[in-house]
């Protein structure tokens, strides 16, 4: 037990000291990441962290292959309602675990849905073509042929490569689309599969356009939108299925105040036409994806959904203001900032900046973290490789969470500025700053969140030795 003790106590210092770091001592500004609420952190480490509740429609019935799991199943449902309400839509299915994971899960329901109907012995193992964002201009890797969509579209014989096409981007601004250029390339190919969304992504994707161009295509195309970055800003930012798009997917833990987890959302009301999609894309979900659904990040899923929706007009609101404050501050002090600033050089919560004169990207991002300003280096458009990147790449969507005005952001810009131009040290300064922003915004007040906290930390005790020094030493703390 000595040894043992020895190793948790190392562990435990560990944490101890990054839990500090990153959450009293530095600004997070990376765009793919938040901090949950206490409460949905308590959630996530509940009893059915541990459970199983593997489910599937079998003749118009939900049937379930574990008992124990009433309480499990209520939840499930409970947290599909929120976010139907949230995405104002008829159908969310919450089993992926990961936003790439969501996005797999459409993609294998794509190849089954296409053989619906097929002669039989004539199977169709892939998509046709698919139209995507370039991987250097912002696309996501979950949406290439080397990620998430490796295997399930056709190979072009002409290339040799699988057959996908990249979305046009303007010739002056190629974090915007270009319209013309599109309609182009849509007559042309006639994909089957649309796919928007990036992981740099600071401008709308041009989905209503797109759904008109293609409204009277028969059979008709399937739109889909990655809104993994965005899907906190989902109704501000843009309403992907109110402008035409089939399919939504996303991670929760970016923008949204959730978990690590992934979901798919849409509107497939009986008669439509792409029914069968939706219930392929439930099939592909369980069995076809997961089996444990990791329940106890889909209970805090549903405490982030209250949270959501609670405070959704107000929280992602502040968040585009304070990142187009934020990149106007960081322009007037020096730093190029990409984008168009008559736009306010951003619609969503990241700032992209360029940095190259400066030195390599992934240099100034580890200088930056050693000030502890913790940010991502970032290949940006016109850069040959991602091992020598121009840019960083900034989100402003969890200190605005924790409290961070468009006069703060002014502060912090000048901090980074320093590092950036004038490799100056400024830690002390940084952590001191950060010492202002420590009550998260847009949840339960503290005196009505911690007592909450406290019981479901102490309901997990079945050792009364434990439950009785917990309360020893919570007391204590008090």
């Amino acid at each position: 037990m000595s040894s043992l003790l020895k190793k948790v106590q190392q562990l435990s210092d560990k944490i101890l000291v990054n839990n500090a770091w990153r959450q009293k001592e530095c600004f997070n500004l990376i765009p793919s990441e938040t901090t949950p609420s206490i409460l949905v952190k308590m959630c996530e480490i509940s009893d059915p962290s541990g459970r199983y509740a593997e489910h599937k429609s079998m003749k118009g019935k939900e049937v379930y292959f574990y008992q124990g799991i009433d309480a499990i199943k209520e939840i499930e449902d409970q947290a599909e309602e929120e976010l139907k309400r949230y995405f104002n839509c008829e159908n969310v299915e919450l089993r992926p675990i990961s936003g790439q994971m969501a996005n797999e899960v459409v993609f294998k329901a794509m190849v089954r849905f296409i053989n619906r109907g097929r002669p039989q012995g004539q199977p169709r193992r892939k998509m046709r073509l698919v139209m995507n964002n370039d991987l250097n201009l912002g696309g996501h890797l979950s949406s290439q042929p080397f990620g998430a969509l490796f295997n399930y579209v056709r190979e072009n014989p002409e290339t040799g490569k699988e057959h996908v096409i990249n979305f046009p981007v303007d010739k002056d601004n190629p974090y915007k689309p270009d319209p013309e250029k599109l309609e182009e390339l849509l007559n042309e190919h006639k994909p089957e599969l649309m796919v928007f969304g990036k992981s740099m992504f600071i401008y709308p994707e041009p989905v209503a356009q797109l759904s008109r161009l293609v409204q009277d295509w028969d059979p008709p195309p399937v739109i889909m939108f990655d809104m993994a970055h965005v899907l906190g800003l989902y109704g501000a930012f843009q309403s992907p299925l109110e402008e035409g798009a089939h399919v939504v997917t996303g991670s929760t833990h970016k923008t949204f105040f959730g978990p690590q987890r992934g979901l798919v959302a849409g509107n497939f009301p009986k008669g439509s036409p792409l029914r069968k999609l939706w219930i392929d894309i439930k099939g592909r979900a369980f069995p076809g994806s997961t089996s444990n659904h990791h329940l106890g990040t889909l209970v805090g899923l549903l405490m982030s959904a209250f949270e959501m929706n609670e405070f959704k007009e107000e929280y992602r609101e502040k968040v585009r203001t304070n990142a187009k404050n934020f990149a106007r501050s960081l322009k007037d002090k020096g730093i190029q900032v990409e984008g168009d600033e008559s736009d306010g050089f951003t619609e969503t919560h990241q700032v992209l900046i360029r940095i190259n004169q400066y030195g390599n990207g992934m240099d100034i991002a580890r200088r930056l973290e050693e000030n502890n300003i913790v940010t991502n280096y970032q290949a940006l458009p016109d850069d040959e490789t991602f091992l020598e990147p121009s840019g960083i790449r900034m989100g402003v969507q969890e200190m605005t969470r924790f409290g961070m005005e468009e006069k703060d952001f002014d502060v912090l810009s000048g901090y980074i500025a320093d590092v950036v131009i004038h490799n100056k040290r400024v830690k002390d300064e940084v952590k001191k700053f950060r010492n202002h922003f420590l009550k998260m915004r847009y949840c339960l007040e503290p005196e009505k969140a911690v007592p909450l906290a406290a019981q479901i930390f102490r309901s997990l005790f079945h050792d009364p030795d434990f439950e009785e020094t917990f309360a020893k030493n919570f007391k204590s703390q008090e």
